[in-house]
């Protein structure tokens, strides 16, 4: 168990790490690209930090042994944007709050917010959709999956679209780290840092999720309790630590695109696979978890749109988490 402690704080540490390097070069692959920054959140560095758990969904839906099996990417398809609605935004509310004195300014720009907002409205649509559909069964459902991946083609094609908010924060970029001594780094540089970061990043996920699956049950905590609280914070782990790294560097907007970014993915990309390979139904444990993702998004979107969001808001968020682990007790989740 030692060892399991060991690997689950070492893999810990090495995502960070990690993270850093994927942070630092995703930046220089947007400004290479001539891509705005809001949407180096939203798509490049979203679409990387939340592959592995694409990945992870596309394997347990398609190839898994049995139903018990298929059912890991079911609640991943739920669990991820809980857990990015929820402690995602919360760290980078706290974050903000611990760095203001460094940092400085606000939270975020009325145009940065304005945009965030309307990502939020997308999201809330899709995901109430992706939600209903979960509580009805009908033959043509399956076909329906490739809604969602038209949906997130739309979404990107948007994004990528966008030009530079004219009050954006405009940093200058640290050196690329696999080459510090080049003013201007090629592409190439770039493109290769962000594919070994994100290979390390899948790697150390990996094993931080079986080692968090071997302590649970050591820790009293039942396979499926793990499954709905722990197993998801752990995917979403690279997402919340560029959150704090970015933030650390006042580059909030960044941060905040991320998730929202990884969000509009977790609502689309891995819900097509549940659809196309499963029945997609949701049980009572489910049906909590999307309520409260909406409760977070709803009340995100609320403050956006007043121009009321603050890094203490914010922070708030995280008490839905614990809603949500309250709700399961309830339930009769153990």
């Amino acid at each position: 168990m030692m060892l399991s402690f060991a690997l689950l704080l070492g893999s810990a540490v090495v995502i960070y790490l990690s993270c850093e390097y994927f942070v630092n070069s995703i930046e220089w692959v947007g400004r290479r690209l001539g891509i705005a920054q809001s949407a180096v959140g939203t798509v490049l560095a979203a679409f990387g930090t939340a592959l592995p758990e694409s990945v992870v969904t596309f394997v347990a839906v398609v190839f898994g042994r049995d139903a018990a099996h298929r059912e890991i990417g079911v609640g991943a398809a739920l669990g991820g944007p809980l857990v990015l609605a929820t402690i995602a935004y919360a760290v980078v509310g706290l974050m903000f709050i611990l760095n203001r004195k460094k940092i400085g300014g606000m939270l975020l720009s009325a145009s940065a917010a304005q945009r965030l907002s309307r990502d939020q409205a997308w999201f809330i649509g899709i995901f109430v959709v992706k939600v209903g559909l979960g509580l009805v069964a009908f033959a043509v459902k399956p076909w329906l999956g490739v809604f969602f991946l038209l949906a997130y083609g739309a979404y990107i094609w948007g994004e990528m679209r966008k030009e530079e908010d004219a009050d954006a924060e405009i940093n200058d970029l640290e050196p690329l780290k696999f080459r510090p001594h080049d003013a201007q780094p090629g592409i190439g540089w770039a493109l290769l840092q962000t594919l070994v970061a994100l290979v390390v990043i899948f790697l150390s996920s990996q094993l931080f999720v079986h080692q968090l699956g071997d302590i649970a049950p050591w820790l009293g905590i039942s396979p499926q309790l793990a499954a709905l609280l722990l197993s998801p914070v752990a995917t979403e782990l690279p997402e919340i630590l560029n959150a704090v790294i970015w933030v650390r560097q006042g580059k909030q907007n960044l941060a905040l695109s991320n998730i929202s970014g990884a969000m509009m993915i977790q609502a689309t990309i891995p819900t097509a696979l549940v659809l196309i390979f499963t029945p997609w139904m949701l049980g009572p444990a489910l049906v909590w978890a999307a309520a409260v993702t909406m409760m977070s998004m709803f009340g995100l979107y609320v403050l956006l749109r007043k121009g009321m969001l603050s890094g203490g808001r914010l922070a708030v968020f995280g008490l839905l988490y614990l809603v949500f682990a309250a709700g399961l007790g309830w339930i009769g989740v153990h």
